[in-house]
């Protein structure tokens, strides 16, 4: 008798554990998204108004940071990567964060220190990405899995069953655009990178269907639809035709979240024109907002705000909303441009 009895209590005990489980992944939740920020030394301070208001934040369960945390042309020193490190830790929040093409792939200009880019990759890893510590920045950390020793900044986390899935794919045409001595390692280095983010990316849709996941979330730095010449945008084509592919698959909404032209916007850009079908016509160009294709519905891509507007995208997650991603952007008091007297030209408010 006594053992039914520990043996009503165990089931009963592990069916409560079940449905408390159930109730917590079906709570919505909310995120900051930021990027393309500090460019100048005044930014510098709109960047701690920025930590500021988010940390006033409590509903906020993380903070992602979709690279480019310095313009192209400041110098790429240690101490400003160690500064960066000290100041994503600021965050109360845990903080994410991926690479951008101005912490590394610029580095070669004269302005940014003449350094050589790969060198500077090394030591981004090391600090941002160390495959030792499978953990966010932030006072309060979440833990994450990398993607191996080789590319440990590709990252894959999940809350409420929710998938976030961040790739090292940057601007500068995913890092093919370089000085000319590095053109050649800058080939090799991309053809190497190109296919560990596509691998990630489908073991990151592979496990969404697995655990049934009710959206995917993928986080790039670069814009792979920017208005240029297409020949500059050769470097997103292999990833546009899997994420693509893979979205459809998937059959629920997934979002792309990146930075790089520095832009807010929320739009469905896919299906588009590709690189390789627009290179030497008339109008080498992609417009996405010109296709007269079906636009893809699960799809949705959110561009953030940055230079030189530091401000942040509030995404809230339902997983009991059809859509269960929605955004709303987040004016931060501190950092809004204000008129001056002027009749032309406004000026920064600095508190």
């Amino acid at each position: 008798m006594k053992n039914a009895v520990k043996a009503l209590i165990l089931v009963s005990a592990v069916l409560f554990l079940a449905c408390t489980r159930v109730t917590q992944n079906t709570e919505s939740f909310s995120i900051g998204l930021i990027g393309d920020y500090p460019y100048s030394e005044a930014q510098e301070i709109e960047a701690q108004n920025l930590i500021a208001d988010l940390n006033a934040h409590d509903e906020l369960s993380f903070v992602i940071h979709d690279g480019d945390f310095k313009g192209g042309d400041i110098p790429c020193t240690d101490q400003l990567f160690n500064d960066r490190v000290a100041e994503f830790n600021q965050s109360r929040h845990p903080l994410f964060y991926v690479f951008g093409d101005n912490e590394w792939v610029d580095c070669h200009r004269a302005a940014a220190g003449g350094y050589n880019p790969f060198e500077r990759l090394a030591v981004l890893r090391n600090l941002f990405a160390n495959p030792n510590h499978a953990n966010s920045f932030g006072q309060t950390q979440w833990a994450l899995e990398r993607q191996g020793s080789n590319f440990p900044e590709n990252i894959l986390w999940s809350k409420n069953n929710v998938l976030f899935v961040g790739l090292h794919i940057v601007g500068s045409n995913n890092g093919l655009v370089t000085a000319k001595p590095y053109l050649q390692q800058a080939k090799d280095e991309y053809r190497q990178r190109n296919q560990a983010n596509l691998k990630f990316l489908q073991h990151a849709f592979d496990t969404a269907t697995r655990r049934n996941s009710p959206g995917i979330m993928v986080i790039i730095q670069a814009n792979p639809w920017d208005f240029i010449p297409a020949q500059g945008l050769t470097g997103f084509e292999d990833f546009l035709v899997q994420l693509e592919q893979l979205t459809r698959q998937f059959g629920k909404p997934v979002v792309l979240v990146h930075g790089d032209s520095h832009y807010f916007r929320i739009d469905k850009p896919l299906p588009s024109a590709l690189p390789s079908e627009v290179i030497g016509t008339e109008f080498p160009f992609i417009r996405p907002w010109d296709s007269s294709k079906q636009r893809l519905e699960n799809f949705t891509r959110v561009e953030t705000f940055g230079n030189p507007n530091t401000h942040w995208v509030k995404a809230t997650i339902d997983v009991n909303n059809p859509n269960v991603f929605s955004f709303e952007p987040m004016i931060v008091e501190k950092n809004r441009f204000v008129p001056t007297a002027k009749k032309v030209g406004y000026t920064l408010r600095m508190l």
